[in-house]
């Protein structure tokens, strides 16, 4: 059963544009091939880190949102992990506030009738 995720990776300050898109296309594709849908990327731009990791203190952060069997995330992470480029990375599962409004606005219906 597919989920909702958002992965936010942090990339190391120092990386060209070619490099950059190139980073970000491959972990695009992996989660492509992984039966990914739904995939929407946002390049969040160079910010300053609230503290140090690995002797940088500013990171690009990139944003991906979609949809995926919870099988894909250990495989994107894992190679994220493994990565020189990404420095920091995280990963969550979204609830779908749509659908728990509207069991909530059922369940008032029911209770009014």
């Amino acid at each position: 059963m597919a989920h909702n995720y958002e992965t936010m990776y942090i990339l190391r300050p120092d990386l060209g544009e070619d490099q950059l898109a190139q980073v970000v296309t491959k972990y695009q594709n992996m989660l492509q091939e992984q039966g990914a849908t739904q995939l929407e990327v946002q390049n969040r731009g160079k910010r300053r880190l609230a503290y140090e990791i690995a002797r940088y203190r500013e990171g690009i952060y990139v944003q991906m949102n979609y949809q995926a069997p919870g099988s894909v995330i250990a495989q994107l992470e894992r190679a994220m992990r493994l990565s020189e480029e990404v420095i920091r990375y995280l990963t969550i599962k979204q609830e779908v506030m749509e659908t728990v409004d509207a069991q909530q606005s059922l369940a008032e219906e029911a209770v009014v009738s």
